[in-house]
């Protein structure tokens, strides 16, 4: 009975609240501030090797980029934890549905006519990322919250844990007369298209990524329990698939497509060369590391308040106000610094090393502190748009 009624009261608190909850905020405004420093990094110190290359890339570079692997899947996650929370407040699966198609088709639009603009400004390479799958899943969503949990729940864990398999059924070569694939589950580079296009790059298809949204779904309903009883839970789940990660990679046997070796250097880079997991697509060990931190921050986050949480509300509050500002901003500075530094610019992001300057040299502090400018320049932004989204009620501001 205790349970039962302060299931109610959580979900009125929630409904008060316009459905924000002041861990999801903080979680999500945590990661993109994550989530810019990988794209400073791209802009500002690229390097002619990946920078999760445990036989090239320093400790330092290594950690930097992986650090920001828990990004897309704890956003991805969170959305699909905020759909729920959404359906609760609106009670009514036909208005949320609604909801869901319209923002879908909003974050592709989003995608294919400002956000990709903006990784390049130009419209040379058709560029799609996370805000794209991100429409798409939620277009997905608009059905599948119509489906019961059982069935959402198998549907799940066969996507994420299965869709390893897929490498056995798919094309070994992606061309345009099998795009679908990389829709579905093959990430591209430059794929050249029909003439007249220009070429593809996608680096997020639907799957897993949308079952990610579902898992997100399915754990929203731990935020309509007691504080103790979802904090306990969240802890439970984030170490279990930590330690599902642990014994799976160690066995080396399934999970992701690239086993870890020891290397020559030494321990700590054996070490690296364990969590170095695949994103492109998301592997079953990927998801099950950065799910279970999701987990983790989730379950710290639920009592803890002071300065540092109120930063990360600021941001979390307006993720796409912040997306859609931080990727103009860090392409145009970058682009300036090159011209005064070098005489000319280039897009470091999207161009091979022979078109870099001769005299570039990739530089992590260089990028540590741009990301430091970019934030605290961001949080005057951001302030303002979270005041001003709170103190309005414009039908446009439930997509920005």
């Amino acid at each position: 009975m205790q349970n039962t009624l302060y299931k109610h009261t959580a979900a009125a608190e929630v409904t008060s609240r316009s459905g924000r909850i002041t861990s999801i905020d903080a979680l999500r405004g945590l990661i993109i501030i994550l989530m810019a420093l990988d794209h400073v990094r791209d802009f500002w110190s690229a390097t002619p090797y990946r920078a999760d290359d445990v036989s090239q890339a320093s400790i330092a570079l290594f950690m930097t980029r992986w650090i920001t692997h828990f990004c897309a899947p704890i956003f991805v996650f969170l959305t699909g934890v905020s759909i729920l929370l959404y359906k609760q407040q609106q009670g009514d699966l036909r208005t949320a549905s609604i909801f869901l198609l319209k923002r879908g088709a909003w974050m592709i639009f989003l995608e294919l006519a400002v956000v990709g603009f903006f990784w390049q400004f130009s419209y040379d390479v058709i560029f799609i990322q996370v805000i794209w799958v991100i429409g798409w899943s939620m277009l997905c969503m608009a059905g599948l919250i119509w489906l019961p949990r059982w069935l959402l729940t198998s549907l799940t864990v066969i996507l994420i844990a299965g869709h390893q398999l897929l490498i056995y059924i798919e094309p070994k070569q992606v061309t345009v007369e099998n795009l679908g694939w990389i829709f579905l589950h093959r990430p591209v580079q430059f794929l050249p298209l029909s003439e007249g296009l220009p070429p593809l790059f996608a680096a997020y298809p639907l799957i897993p990524w949308v079952a990610v949204m579902i898992a997100g779904y399915l754990a929203g309903s731990l935020f309509t329990l007691a504080p103790d009883l979802r904090k306990r839970r969240l802890f439970i789940m984030g170490f279990a698939l930590i330690i599902f990660y642990i014994l799976l990679r160690a066995s080396n046997m399934y999970g992701d497509p690239n086993p870890w070796v020891i290397q020559q250097k030494g321990i700590l880079y054996t070490l690296l060369s364990f969590i170095s997991i695949s994103k492109y697509p998301p592997s079953l060990l990927y998801l099950s590391i950065t799910l279970g931190g999701a987990c983790l921050l989730l379950a710290l986050f639920e009592n803890v308040r002071g300065r540092v949480i109120d930063f990360f509300l600021v941001f979390g509050k307006v993720p796409l106000f912040f997306y859609l500002l931080h990727i103009p901003l860090i392409n145009a500075s970058a682009m300036l610094w090159m011209s005064v530094k070098f005489g000319y610019s280039v897009n470091l992001f999207f161009s091979s090393k022979e078109d870099w300057p001769s005299a570039y040299e990739p530089n992590l502090v260089r990028a540590y502190f741009v990301w430091a400018v970019l934030i605290a320049t961001l949080y005057f932004a951001c302030r303002w748009y979270g005041k001003f989204k709170q103190s309005h009620s414009y039908w446009w501001l439930k997509y920005l």
